[in-house]
Formats: structure tokens, sequence, C-alpha cells
């Protein structure tokens, strides 16, 4: 987040704070009722924001799961290409060798 924006989110969440404030020591009602209301509020809040970490925490667990998933099948490729090619290197080889004893029994006449 640049500066700038730090700053305009920081003044913002002043501003409802003090204005939350001022609301409440300007307030019509009672001290217990508006001590109930800023009670409902909060807890209002926490709930909400209950609510939102328990969602952000599914998705999250989900996104693991499906790369969790992701990176197995990739490392199961992986290692079949691996081996496939290991074969090739092997036949290549094999094949070399056969090339070399058969030039080395020729010089060996």
């Amino acid at each position: 987040m640049s500066n700038n924006a730090g700053n305009t989110l920081v003044a913002i969440l002043a501003g409802v704070v003090v204005g939350a404030g001022v609301g409440i020591l300007f307030a019509p009602d009672k001290g217990s009722k508006t001590r109930k209301k800023v009670k409902e509020g909060f807890d209002e809040a926490k709930n909400e924001l209950n609510h939102k970490f328990d969602k952000v925490s599914s998705q999250l667990s989900q996104k693991l799961t499906t790369a969790k998933f992701d990176l197995e099948d990739t490392y199961q490729d992986l290692v079949s290409n691996m081996s496939h090619k290991t074969e090739d290197v092997i036949s290549f080889l094999e094949n070399k060798l056969a090339d070399l004893k058969v030039q080395n029994s020729k010089l060996q006449k």
C-alpha cells in the first residue's frame, strides 16, 4: 500500500472514531441506552468480522487444498517424465556400447 493510501485510511478511521465519539456525547438518549446501543454495535461488528474471517479462512483452505493436489499432479508428471527420459538415455548408451563393441572387435582381428 502506498504511503498516501495508508495515510488516507488512517485519516478516515480517525474521522469515524471521532464522529462516533461526538455522536455518543451529544446523543439525546440516557447513558444506559447509549451504552446498550454501543454494545450492540460492537457485537454486530464482532460477529461480522468473525463471519468474514471464517469465510476467508475457508476460501484459503480450499485454495491450499487445490494447490496441494496440483503440486502432487505436477510432481507425478515430473517423475514420469524423468523415468521416460532415463529409459531413453539408457537405450542410447546401450546402443553406443554395442557400436563400440563392434568397432573394438574389428580392431582386434
